[in-house]
């Protein structure tokens, strides 16, 4: 079978505290119910430095400059262990400042609603000039920016959520419709903010990987907004809006929603669209979602920690024809939790993880590596959920001892053997599988590791629609190098038989010889 294959990665991170302040669900509900809060009064004390968020060890992971190898034997907490010199930039992407983020975003309007103030406005396109995603016709879209005196009478209008570089009042975001609560300015800074950060992965894709952004056929947006109007309030496609800043103008495409198992249905998809043969190249982006922003706060707040839900987390996978080369997604063995599969922790993990295993054979110790739901447990740990990763290896260990192929005494080791750390942001849909995917390759593709299993999941019942539970997986695996399209050549050179209307016209020769033959005699 010609599986499609995994040709490039890209990870990008966007330090967001005044987001974290002005748009994250927690700050903001809690300003609605508890203005004069304890929690209120103290958690911006709490908020990291650019610096700090840069040089903090899973956000190096997560970007490339470190493994999650490397980040298992730095002691905890990490946010005590800042990476020296660390790096902005990194081998699949990078973390953007807030600042610049916000002339992204205005870069990324389509609709006028973002306004900056000049003075900012000047200074973010003298920083963005240098960025290697900056293209010529950025600097038209972010314009000259305008007075701080308009940018004020805008926002006493009454209809613009500010935006802030620290204390400094640098721009606002405007409502897109006068009555239209699918339009308002604060929806309008959550769509935004998705589609510029999906923007900034996409455009890192398209430039650490050489790619001509007119090879892309197809494009799959899978984060956890969804943009629309009052009529339509999930109808819009992100994949476009991002496709079209990226420059993807050959490309087609639409959005995939399921809460944080989005990113593992739409690899499914992806791989399964170009193994078709229907598109070659199939981007899969997603971009990150300011709601996430400080969702843990006040625990961390009450434990004294820094309030590290500060970054918005974005990415973008290119799944293409198989060049022999990349490793592959093996499409006949997913798994998938079905809506008869049942809700318990065993019964999901034997759907998602044991039984495509079964489906080709392998055993549970067969696969190198499983990355699940992969937040950082810095981050979940002071909120009660504990560590998230290590508690889905250990349900597989537990599956591995089920079938007798560990030892009960063993699980501790299969889980230092096949797990890793949590090292992503806790944005949702970002954890959920593929942030390893790019580690994964370079092992792969450097012989050092054969087989993964990305491990989607998702709550469906937040939506209040139903109570189901949900989980896709796929294996990633090592291209052995061998095509069917090789294959056909060599059988070609042989003399093999192409199709079987070839062998019946062998086999009619080679009966009709034989009929003259026996004439003959």
């Amino acid at each position: 079978m010609d599986f499609a294959v995994v040709r490039g990665v890209s990870y990008a991170l966007v330090h967001a505290p005044s987001l974290l302040v002005h748009m994250g669900t927690t700050q903001t509900v809690e300003r609605e119910i508890n203005p004069d809060s304890e929690y209120l009064n103290q958690f911006q004390k709490h908020l990291r430095s650019y610096q700090e968020c840069v040089a903090y060890p899973t956000n190096q992971v997560y970007i490339g400059n470190m493994t999650p190898v490397q980040l298992a034997a730095v002691d905890r907490p990490w946010f005590e262990r800042p990476v020296a010199d660390a790096s902005r930039y990194g081998k699949w992407g990078e973390v953007m400042p807030e600042d610049e983020f916000y002339g992204l975003m205005r870069i990324a309007d389509s609709f006028n609603l973002v306004a900056l103030e000049e003075s900012f406005a000047k200074e973010i396109a003298a920083r963005l000039a240098e960025s290697p995603i900056w293209n010529d016709s950025d600097a038209a879209r972010l314009g000259d920016g305008m007075p701080a005196a308009e940018v004020q009478a805008i926002l006493d209008g009454g209809r613009a959520e500010p935006l802030y570089a620290g204390d400094r009042l640098v721009g606002c975001v405007k409502a897109a419709h006068e009555r239209d609560r699918a339009l308002t300015a604060h929806v309008m800074v959550e769509n935004l903010s998705t589609k510029a950060s999906g923007v900034l992965a996409l455009r890192h894709l398209i430039k650490l990987n050489g790619l001509d952004a007119g090879e892309i056929d197809y494009i799959i947006e899978c984060s956890e907004e969804s943009c629309g109007d009052m009529n339509q309030r999930g109808g819009g496609n992100f994949a476009k809006a991002i496709g079209e800043m990226a420059g993807c103008k050959s490309a087609t495409g639409s959005d995939v929603r399921g809460f944080c198992a989005a990113p593992a249905h739409a690899m499914v998809y992806a791989a399964s669209l170009v193994q078709s043969g229907v598109f070659r190249n199939v981007v899969v982006v997603a971009g990150g979602a300011t709601a996430k922003l400080g969702m843990n706060g006040r625990d961390h707040v009450k434990k004294g920690l820094p309030l590290l839900e500060d970054v918005l987390g974005a990415f973008a996978i290119l799944v293409s024809a198989n060049d022999g080369v990349n490793p592959v997604v093996r499409t006949d063995a997913v798994g998938r939790h079905t809506i008869g599969s049942g809700s318990s922790p065993q019964a999901v993990m034997t759907a998602i993880v044991l039984d495509p295993l079964e489906r080709v054979g392998l055993k549970l110790a067969e696969v190198d590596k499983y990355s699940p739901e992969m937040q950082n447990p810095e981050i979940t740990e002071p909120a009660g959920a504990g560590d998230v990763p290590k508690a889905n290896f250990k349900m597989i260990a537990a599956l591995a001892v089920k079938r007798g192929e560990i030892a009960r005494t063993d699980i501790d080791s299969f889980v230092a053997e096949h797990g890793l750390p949590g090292f992503a942001p806790t944005q949702g849909h970002v954890p959920s599988g593929v942030p390893s995917i790019g580690y994964f390759r370079d092992e792969m593709l450097a012989g050092r590791m054969r087989r993964a299993q990305i491990i989607g999941k998702g709550s469906l019942f937040l939506g209040r629609m139903t109570n189901l539970f949900d989980g896709v997986s796929f294996l990633f695996e090592k291209n052995e190098g061998k095509k069917d399209e090789e294959k056909e050549d060599k059988r070609a050179e042989a003399g093999e038989p192409e199709s079987r209307g070839e062998l019946r016209k062998i086999m009619a020769d080679a009966l009709r010889e034989v009929a003259q033959s026996l004439v003959k005699e």
